[in-house]
This record gives structure tokens, sequence and C-alpha cells, in this order.
């Protein structure tokens, strides 16, 4: 039976296309985002496509979903690209697949038997969080298929947690699993620079979903969390890379994207003011920006 990871983020696309200046349908004209479906491995791999072009491939981060790329595809596939972003593996409505299947080894695989399936044979690649981790492992796997790397917002794999996430844990608060009101807005407070309002049901209902498969979530991210230092470990890459990083990011300190550019000495980087960690939902507009001019330059 699928989890439902992380709902919330559903909750965070409508808030953010809603109250934002620009909204997903109104990029340019009309953005028609096709949602398909197709048989992966042992389970089926859900995914957001639209546009046409070179094909970009958008991967979210630890429990979120496609969705948190909705805009930002928009914008990139106005530009003249082709954009899928799937549910990976395990996540949203990706299902169903093994919890061996959320190591990020794993992960790789079943993306690249997702790419062989979507007949795409050369593609720019971009991550946020966790799966700017499994974009670089991507990259290193079969880097005669990866054109170029981004980590839209920090990455997994660099560093260790911030001051503030460290804190949470250290008073036996995982800040990524919340289970009680104050862990949700807590959680609210690292992820983004301006937290949106959530509604109180929607916050019991969230919650409810945490604490119901709260065993679960804690397997998957004991399995994730092995990798947070799974970049550093590797030797410097020379493919083009794009580094966007909040400067209020409360997950992974900003400081730190000096040791990520040395990762990547080929690298345009960006820290982007009054924005948190999740920089496709908080500033999509300026991130797209950025993006589509590093891909035009390499």
């Amino acid at each position: 039976m699928n989890r439902i990871f992380l709902k919330f983020f559903y909750l965070f696309v409508a808030i953010f296309l809603f109250i934002g200046s620009v909204g997903a349908q109104t990029v340019s004209g009309t953005c028609n985002i096709e949602v398909k479906t197709i048989p992966i491995g042992g389970g089926a791999v859900e995914y957001l496509k639209v546009g046409k072009g070179a094909p970009i491939l958008l991967l979210h981060g630890l429990f979120a979903q496609k969705e948190q790329w909705s805009e930002l595809a928009c914008y990139l596939s106005a530009a003249g690209y082709l954009v899928v972003a799937p549910d990976l593996p395990g996540y949203g409505k990706s299902a169903p697949f093994p919890i061996v299947d959320y190591k990020l080894e794993n992960q790789v695989r079943l993306l690249h038997e997702f790419t062989n399936a979507l007949n795409i044979q050369k593609l720019d690649l971009a991550g946020s969080s966790m799966g700017g981790a499994i974009a670089s492992m991507y990259a290193r796997a079969y880097p005669m298929q990866v054109r170029s790397l981004a980590f839209i917002g920090s990455p997994l794999g660099i560093s260790g947690w911030s001051t503030q996430v460290k804190s949470a844990l250290y008073q036996g608060i995982n800040p990524f699993i919340p289970i009680s009101v104050d862990q949700l807005n807590l959680e609210n407070q690292l992820l983004f620079y301006k937290p949106p309002v959530v509604p109180e049901s929607l916050q019991q209902s969230l919650i409810a979903d945490y604490q119901k498969s709260n065993r679960h979530y804690q397997q998957v991210w004991d399995i994730v969390n092995l990798y947070l230092y799974e970049i550093e470990k590797n030797p410097p890459s020379p493919i083009p890379t794009l580094i966007l990083w909040g400067k209020q990011d409360r997950i992974f300190d900003v400081v730190d994207i000096q040791r990520l550019r040395q990762k990547y000495p080929k690298n345009r980087y960006l820290v982007i003011n009054e924005a948190g960690h999740l920089l496709m939902l908080e500033t999509p507009k300026e991130v797209a920006t950025n993006y589509i001019e590093f891909l035009k330059s390499k």
C-alpha cells in the first residue's frame, strides 16, 4: 500500500500558487502539465511532463512530491524545454516499492530505468535537498547522459545538519516527522523563510498521518540520513553545475556553499536573499531566470 508522503507539500504548492504573483497557469498563457504513470522496477512511477525541447529532469527532496516543481516547470517549458518531474520511487504516488529501494543507489538505478523507458538519451538534471544528492550520484553513475547539474537549494550530502536541526534532534524531535502542532510549525520555520499559514484542520490531518505511519517515516529517514556526506566524500566533478542556495536556509547552512563549489569547479552560483530551503516554492521566477541563463550559456 502506498504511503502518503508529506501531504502538506500539496497544500504548500496550492498556497504558493494562490498567493504568489505568478501562478503555474499564468506563466506564459496556458501551462498544460500532463500527469503520467509508467511501470518501473517492481512498481510504477507517476510523473509530471510539460513542454517540448531539450529534456530537464527535476528531483524532489525527502518526503516531498513532484508537485512542488509545477511553477518552475511552467517557466522552463515556456523557455523551450521538456520538463519531467517524477515522484521518486516510494514517494508521492510512485508505488509500491520495498524499503530497500529508498537507498539512494537504488533510487539512481530506478531513475535510469525511468529515463530509458521515456527514451531520454541526454538530459539536464536538477535536484532539491535529497534530490540534489540523488542528482549528483546519477551524474557520477551516468556521466555520458547528463549534460549539466543544478542544485535548486542546498543539497543533502555536502555537510551536516544546521544548528537548528541538530538542536531539535538533541531534544528528541525529528522536525521532518512532526507529530504535534508545535513540531509541524517548527518544520515550517526550518523549511521556509516566510512559512505559510496552515489551517488548523489541515494541521491535524497531517499530524495524524505522521503518527499513523511514524515507523515507516522513521525507517526512510534512517536510510537517507546515511548519505549526509555523500557529495563531500567524492572527488571534484568536471560537470557544468549551477548552485542556488537560500541565504536564510535553516536546513543546511549557507556557509557550506563554498564546500559544494569546490566539488564542482565548473560552477555558477547565487545566494538568494529572503529565501529558505525550498527555492522552487518561495522564489520560482528567480530560480527559473537563473537556471535558464545557465542552460543557455553552457
